[in-house]
């Protein structure tokens, strides 16, 4: 009976033993998963890649710089249950991050984005340039010809010109560039599909295209917001009477690198695919990124009488309905400026 009572109280003290080792380890891990992470530097980056599995995930914050076991972080995952939710994204955590803040900035997506600006009458020439500025955007259609670049975006055959809507562009550090460009080109084909929905029922567009097209005119064409629907009224008068639409971007467009800043006589009288002086209609393809306001006054322009207009040297034009009028304006805002 006394030997049984001994074994009986060691049992115990084991159980007891086992109890508080228990509860140690539980206040040890509650301690650790509020307790700020330590970082090798003031702030640590990690990108994770679809597919990328939780062990690894946390192999990759160890060697990216969270000094911890990789082991603990990985059981830590494991045990919360939301392992498998961990989404794929970049993510910056900084010397106040604790092991649970990280794990809940993964699974809800919390990422470091990164902004990229596409401005409205840039060419595409300049989007691409600025894309290759862009940080921790990889340049993955650098290589690309304007061609490939569309076929790759789902649209062979299609102009490259004016196809991306100019706008701000939040994305994931490391994301290729094609990403940035499938998302413009979808936003450029609502917007101008939306545009063409409203169309005015007098207009002499023929397409969606067209009105890109035009509207990459009024883009380059407009100084301040208030003239577009003006200098889309000009063209559209143009256009319906046949007369050429006589616009100088397009020909600076057409001269490409040849141009060096100084519009010529000679350049209004080279011929060019784009050379709206010795061509009628409209050019082939847009010349540039036209914004929102630009692709509504292309398909719904403010009724003028209108078929000139100059610059006042001021961004606002004077627009004028015959042609003695128009030089007569001529003379007193370009010739008195020169």
């Amino acid at each position: 009976m006394f030997i049984r009572l001994l074994g009986l109280r060691a049992l115990l003290r084991i159980l007891g033993t086992l109890v508080l080792t228990a509860l140690a380890i539980a206040a040890a891990g509650h301690w650790w998963l509020q307790r700020p992470l330590p970082l090798a530097t003031p702030s640590v980056e990690v990108s994770i890649e679809p597919g990328t599995l939780p062990r690894e995930v946390a192999q990759a914050w160890v060697s990216a710089g969270v000094q911890t076991s990789p082991q603990l972080l990985y059981a830590w995952f494991r045990a919360s249950g939301q392992a498998r939710r961990i989404r794929a994204g970049s993510y910056e955590i900084n010397a106040h991050t604790s092991p649970r803040a990280l794990l809940a900035k993964m699974v809800q997506g919390d990422e470091t984005l990164e902004t990229v600006r596409l401005i409205e009458g840039w060419t595409l020439r300049q989007l691409r340039a600025e894309l290759a500025r862009a940080p921790n955007l990889k340049p993955a259609t650098a290589a690309l010809t304007d061609a490939e670049l569309m076929t790759a975006l789902g649209a062979p055959g299609v102009a490259a010109e004016g196809r991306f809507f100019p706008d701000t562009y939040a994305y994931s550090r490391g994301v290729s560039d094609l990403t940035v460009l499938r998302r413009a080109h979808a936003a450029m084909q609502r917007r101008l599909a939306a545009a063409w929905a409203e169309r005015s029922p007098e207009t002499p567009l023929k397409s969606a295209d067209e009105a890109l097209i035009l509207a990459s005119i009024v883009e380059k064409e407009t100084g301040i917001p208030a003239d577009r629907g003006l200098v889309a009224g000009v063209f559209v008068n143009r256009l319906r009477i046949g007369m050429p639409l006589q616009t100088d971007p397009t020909v600076i467009y057409g001269l490409g690198s040849a141009f060096d800043g100084n519009l010529r006589k000679r350049d209004l009288q080279t011929d060019t695919p784009f050379n709206t002086y010795t061509r009628g209609g409209l050019p082939p393809t847009p010349i540039s990124m036209p914004g929102l306001a630009s692709l509504r006054a292309a398909v719904q322009p403010q009724p003028t009488k209108a078929l000139y207009f100059v610059a006042r040297g001021d961004g606002s034009s004077v627009f004028s309905a015959t042609l003695d009028e128009h030089n007569r304006a001529v003379n007193t805002y370009q010739r008195r400026s020169k």
